[in-house]
């Protein structure tokens, strides 16, 4: 019975603290009408502890059933049940007024109420989030995250055709724009119904605060810019950055790089990256400290790191965003044939930088990646980019997440894995296996290593000797590597400085 599922929908937003008991004839009424519901005769049932996702798919198939979906897929249903969802929400003035408020008592206060209803409302889907296999690894660098991501649907066939016919609309012009608050969405753009948005001042311009609905780790967090503008490293983006963590100093803030290869998937649209996370490469010591002449009060060192990594740490925030724009600009310029550091190419820019903004025991810490994206014959997706041999497990960009020590792989190895683990127990000839021949050499690699292999460790196996890939990919995106003729050559730009 539909009326069932309505008044467990109205009920957990009562749990949620969502909506007030006043509320529930205007949001009973709401539903009602996104339902095109008629007649309701409330159950007299009362309902206790509500998990929102049996309860949305009872009402999603009522809708189906209805003819109330264009089509009873992923895309069309997500589409749908942000409208259930908005029902329940209150407009943006009141989420601000209620952030606001908090803030006052603490910043950490105020960010877990609005990361606990952007995951009550539904925008950060968790029962999907829970689907995203996670595991850890150690390394020589540390202990990596590592994240097969499987909370983004798959688009069905009929829906990606749909999004090819469907008209082209400038509105919103991203994913990241402000006008995606509240917004219905469409076949070719995600519905924001559900979402709301926290502005803020950072360098004195209007950006919104909001939550990513994939959550790869604790609290992630997104920064946007309030204007439709490119991604730009600068020095206000060391400002931004810095005004960030100095106004909720319990969290990270950093940027992806501003060229291709070495940035992140948006570029056209201004925005940071954060949370409430300490990823590998924070915790990662400095190998070798140093100073630069006239920024004595500013504490500088490599990282021990496979990215090319500089910290950066002072009291005073003018003097380190100093040290930073001297950094950058040296780099942007900086050349160094032996070590296959070019600063352009053909007119070509190819040095940029991907900056992590920290408070830490009460001083302002910036980590600086150097990143460089040129190309070759050899490597026509870029020299410091995942080499071709390591294309089976990661071929995408190296991101700012993948920087810090998360590895967000393809939703392909999940399967992979399962039909690897099985092949490997089997002896079976991977080469011949039309899926897995890509992991052949691999696995004929690692496998000597162990003794033993059996049923109770080669899940263990796989998911290390994954980590102990993803540690290469690191080591392909960085600059200098860690070795003797690497540092060498790293100290010589340290030295330009």
């Amino acid at each position: 019975m539909v009326e069932q599922g309505i008044k467990k929908l109205v009920t957990y937003g009562l749990e949620k603290n969502l909506i007030e008991k006043e509320d529930v004839i205007y949001v009973t009424n709401q539903i009602l009408e996104v339902l095109k519901v008629e007649e309701y005769n409330e159950p007299e049932e009362e309902y206790s502890n509500v998990e929102l996702e049996p309860v949305l798919k009872e009402l999603l198939d009522y809708a189906a059933e209805a003819g109330l979906l264009e089509n009873d897929s992923v895309v069309y249903r997500d589409l749908f049940d942000t409208k259930l969802m908005n029902c329940l929400l209150s407009k943006p003035s009141e989420v601000i007024k209620k952030f606001n408020e908090l803030y006052k008592e603490s910043p950490e206060k105020a960010t877990q109420f609005f990361y606990e209803f952007s995951r009550n409302t539904d925008y950060i889907r968790t029962y999907r989030v829970k689907k995203d296999m996670k595991w850890v690894v150690d390394t020589k660098y540390g202990e990596i995250d590592i994240t097969i991501n499987l909370s983004k649907p798959e688009k069905d066939p009929k829906a990606i055709a749909a999004a090819k016919l469907a008209k082209q609309s400038g509105y919103p012009k991203c994913l990241l724009c402000m006008e995606n608050e509240g917004y219905a969405g469409r076949v070719n753009h995600p519905a924001r119904n559900n979402h709301r948005i926290i502005p803020i001042t950072i360098n004195d311009q209007k950006w919104g605060f909001q939550y990513s609905p994939y959550v790869y780790y604790n609290e992630h967090c997104i920064v946007f810019n309030g204007q439709h503008i490119p991604m730009k490293v600068d020095h206000s983006a060391f400002v931004k950055l810095i005004d960030f963590v100095k106004a909720f100093p319990h969290y990270f803030l950093g940027s992806n790089a501003d060229l291709p290869i070495v940035g992140g998937s948006i570029l056209s649209h201004d925005h940071f990256q954060g949370g409430n996370y300490t990823f590998a490469m924070a915790k990662a010591p400095i190998e070798q400290s140093f100073v630069v002449d006239g920024y004595e009060d500013v504490e500088a060192g490599i990282v021990k790191w496979p990215l090319s990594v500089i910290r950066l740490r002072a009291k005073d925030e003018k003097r380190l965003i100093a040290l930073a724009d001297h950094i950058l600009d040296k780099w942007r310029g900086y050349t160094d044939e032996a070590a296959f550091v070019f600063a352009e190419t053909d007119g070509e820019p190819h040095n940029t930088i991907t900056p992590i903004a920290r408070m830490r025991d009460g001083l302002y810490e910036l980590d600086l990646a150097l990143r460089n994206n040129i190309t070759t014959e050899e490597h026509p997706l870029g020299v410091y980019h995942p080499h071709a041999e390591l294309h089976h497990i990661k071929k995408e960009n190296i991101g700012l997440i993948e920087v810090m020590g998360l590895a967000v792989l393809p939703a392909r190895l999940k399967d992979e894995i399962e039909l690897l683990k099985t092949a490997i127990l089997n002896k079976a000839d991977i080469s011949k296996d039309e899926v897995l021949e890509k992991h052949a050499a691999w696995v004929e690699d690692f496998m000597p290593k162990y003794a033993d292999v059996n049923e109770n460790n080669i899940d263990d196996i796989v998911k290390k000797e994954i980590g102990l890939v993803f540690e290469k990919v690191l080591e392909d995106a960085g600059v200098y590597k860690c070795t003797a003729e690497g540092r060498e050559a790293f100290n010589r730009f340290i030295s330009a400085l």
